[in-house]
């Protein structure tokens, strides 16, 4: 098992999740059971994932649960430029978020080779 509180990918995604909802106030009202629920619910499930997993028994399970987390990174990713394409937002104030949404992608992939 690991400690959830110290893994860097755990705590980027926190960020990010946290980013997402200062984001979603920007975004307009009538998108609040659209596209913004989708994006925040999308972005609570990458660090819950990480969390789940690495309360988990094996290496295995936790593999599983950060595949899952990778899964709504790239959902999220894909949202966030839907977002854009919508001119729902400015893209500026979408590329930053989508470049941590890219940097945990990476940090996943290379934390689940060392499982």
């Amino acid at each position: 098992m690991h400690k959830v509180e110290n893994l860097k990918i755990w705590k980027k995604a926190i960020e990010l999740a946290k980013s997402i909802y200062l984001l979603a106030a920007d975004l307009p009202s009538e998108e609040k059971y659209g596209l913004v629920s989708q994006i925040k619910r999308c972005s609570v499930s990458i660090p819950s994932n990480i969390a789940e997993g690495a309360g988990r028994n094996s290496q295995k399970e936790f593999k599983h649960f950060l595949s899952i987390a990778n899964g709504s990174a790239y959902e999220l990713q894909t949202q966030l430029i839907l977002l854009i394409e919508l001119n729902l937002i400015k893209k500026e104030k979408v590329k930053p978020v989508i470049d941590v949404c890219v940097e945990i992608q990476k940090m996943n992939y290379s934390f689940q080779k060392t499982l």
